[in-house]
């Protein structure tokens, strides 16, 4: 047995119900997020985990979350990211599709669906939420498509759309 803990019971899994999960978390305004699992919640030492949903044909205030790593996994809707200086990239994902987010990159997140609401599970990689709302940013008009392909699939890499691509990405 493990030397840790001798009450398993009370030291060991927690399930968070859907339905008490704390709004009591950093925001960003354009999106509500939601606390499940952080250290006030379940002594976290590592995670934060959560919800985020976005208003239909909304997008956020920009932000970045400092030295945490997030990973963002589509739930029901379409995201539209957009990162950089001046919001200069963009991509797309939809339900089943997961988006990291590495340390300190400016970003953006945006309802792609002007009809349904964007569901989202939120993981960081510390045990609280860390959010930088970054006020003055003014985006470029036509930002670039980036479109990625794991070093694991290789059939290209880190690869940029071409002009016509972007054109028909930002008639949006």
């Amino acid at each position: 047995m493990s030397k840790h803990h001798s009450d398993w019971k009370h030291h060991g899994v927690q399930v968070i119900k859907g339905d008490q999960l704390d709004p009591g978390t950093a925001q960003t305004p354009g999106m509500f997020r939601q606390a499940a699992i952080n250290h006030a919640r379940v002594g976290a030492q590592k995670i934060w985990a959560g919800t985020v949903s976005i208003a239909p044909d909304a997008k956020t205030g920009v932000h970045h979350h400092g030295e945490l790593e997030s990973v963002i996994f589509i739930v029901r809707g379409k995201a539209r990211m957009r990162w950089g200086e001046k919001l200069e990239y963009v991509a797309e994902a939809g339900p089943g599709d997961f988006i990291f987010v590495p340390p300190f990159v400016p970003h953006q997140e945006i309802n792609a669906d002007p009809d349904n609401v964007l569901e989202c599970v939120l993981v960081r990689s510390d045990n609280e939420a860390v959010v930088v709302n970054i006020p003055d940013v003014e985006p470029v008009e036509h930002p670039e498509t980036v479109h990625w392909i794991d070093p694991i699939h290789r059939q290209g890499s880190f690869e940029s759309a071409t002009s016509e691509d972007r054109k028909v990405e930002n008639d949006y």
